[in-house]
């Protein structure tokens, strides 16, 4: 018997759960105002996460996807792509679309049932959160291909969580785009949970990076808490997919510190011990920590940019609240050349409900 192939799965990290650094920091975290502005990023989405969830606990916005304990995935991406590259979201990404330009009064209009919020102002290029599980890989394999066969130097970026690496649009994009070589990073956001399904029972993998192996693409796993970790990955595997070397897979390990969305209560299905030790290891801590003791960040700092970011949440939220809600009858718009009889009852009871003055808002 011969061997045909071995392969190996590296792990990345470059911070520890303690804020100590393991290893030599990559460029561009030697400047201490680039991972002050990472940590910005990330305690806005913080702040903006937890307005959302209050808003939908009282009725002022739709069911909510919470990304508690995920942000550097979502910072740390999005500060590795250009303009011009075109992000395939699913609906838990927020920190990477707050900080590609989408305003937060866009997503929670969004949430709020306005598909308005889908219409980014910022860079209209990117896709609108995708709620079925896994089909935006395929979108994004998609999109990828277009920009080569045109000649772009171009990516597209797609997030999904660990239970959409159990769908078959997932390994159907990732080995259309091994076989294309197309110019696609995939980031696998491993919360441990898809819904109240654990980690352990979606796959008997070792890894979810491995599924890259299938495909014949690099595949790498990334502390999902270390966002200076998440950053260099993601911008060496957005860097060779832009200069013609194919996909890569990332997997971003972390924890879904809360709910999966506010109509779920994971206090049913998840040990409370485990939920807390998570929290020793999250994202905000972690780099915070590392810059107080490189004496880059303090109290009086903190305190300042809960301040500000309280601020800038509050805006969005009075723009959003502000916005007309749209005519009953746009939920009917571009779905038929001639509307089927029976939307077309819909669409009339739906006006006439609007017209009768009861406040249904």
């Amino acid at each position: 018997m011969t061997t045909v192939g071995s392969f190996q799965i590296d792990f990345l990290q470059y911070l520890d759960r303690e804020g100590q650094a393991v290893q030599p920091l990559p460029a561009f975290a030697q400047d201490v105002q680039t991972l002050i502005a990472l940590y910005r990023a990330m305690v806005l989405t913080r702040a903006f996460d937890a307005k959302a969830v209050a808003l939908q606990r009282t009725g002022k916005l739709g069911t909510f996807a919470s990304s508690l304990g995920q942000e550097a995935i979502g910072v740390g991406l999005a500060s590795a792509m250009r303009p011009e590259d075109v992000l395939f979201p699913s609906y838990r990404d927020h920190a990477a679309q707050l900080l590609r330009g989408v305003t937060m009064a866009e997503s929670l209009l969004y949430w709020g049932g306005d598909e308005r919020g889908s219409q980014f102002s910022a860079l209209p290029q990117d896709f609108p959160n995708s709620v079925p599980i896994g089909t935006q890989v395929c979108h994004a394999a998609g999109a990828a291909y277009a920009f080569q066969l045109r000649g772009e130097a171009r990516v597209a970026v797609t997030i999904l969580g660990d239970g959409g690496t159990s769908r078959g649009d997932f390994y159907e994009g990732m080995n259309f785009a091994g076989v294309w070589n197309a110019p696609l990073v995939i980031v696998i956001n491993n919360n441990q949970w898809a819904i109240s399904v654990p980690r352990s029972r979606q796959t008997a993998a070792k890894t979810l990076a491995q599924k890259a192996i299938a495909a014949g693409i690099p595949g790498l796993q990334v502390d999902g808490n270390d966002v200076i970790a998440m950053r260099q990955a993601a911008q060496d595997a957005i860097d060779r997919a832009r200069t013609g070397g194919g996909p890569t897979l990332i997997e971003a390990v972390t924890y879904r510190l809360g709910d999966h969305t506010t109509a779920d209560d994971a206090t049913r299905y998840r040990d409370s011990d485990i939920v807390k030790q998570a929290w020793q290891a999250e994202p905000i801590l972690r780099l915070r920590t590392y810059l107080m003791r490189q004496d880059a960040w303090n109290k009086a700092q903190e305190e300042q940019l809960g301040r500000a970011c309280y601020a800038q949440v509050e805006e969005a939220v009075a723009a959003y609240q502000a916005v007309e809600h749209p005519d009953p009858s746009a939920m009917f718009d571009h779905l038929y050349a001639t509307l089927p009889n029976a939307l077309a009852w819909q669409r009339a009871m739906a006006l006439a409900f609007a017209s009768s003055g009861v406040d249904h808002g």
